[in-house]
């Protein structure tokens, strides 16, 4: 059993975290609001988690003027995908370990 909690990543634990990877594993780009209001969290909360994405190198960063506007998008980088595909494998197997 021991095995099997050790292959899920840390960095995916958090509900957010969570939440923020599910949405960039089914979309190309996702912007700050998007994912602000999809997971109802503050502005600080999410790019306190994106940096901690950022930082693993799980996510991608495009900041860009809309309508003169700034506007900060994200995706999955390919290494962000395996990470967070491990994880959900990881997962599944624990769920089926239990029946």
């Amino acid at each position: 059993m021991k095995d099997l909690i050790t292959n899920l990543n840390k960095h995916f634990e958090n509900r957010i975290r969570l939440g923020i990877m599910s949405m960039l594993m089914v979309n190309d780009w996702v912007d700050f609001n998007a994912l602000k209001e999809t997971l109802n969290i503050t502005d600080g909360n999410l790019a306190s988690h994106m940096k901690a994405l950022e930082g693993e190198v799980y996510v991608e960063v495009k900041k860009q003027f809309l309508n003169k506007k700034s506007n900060t998008s994200y995706r999955a980088t390919i290494g962000g995908r395996k990470a967070f595909n491990e994880h959900l494998s990881a997962l599944e197997k624990l769920i089926k370990s239990g029946r």
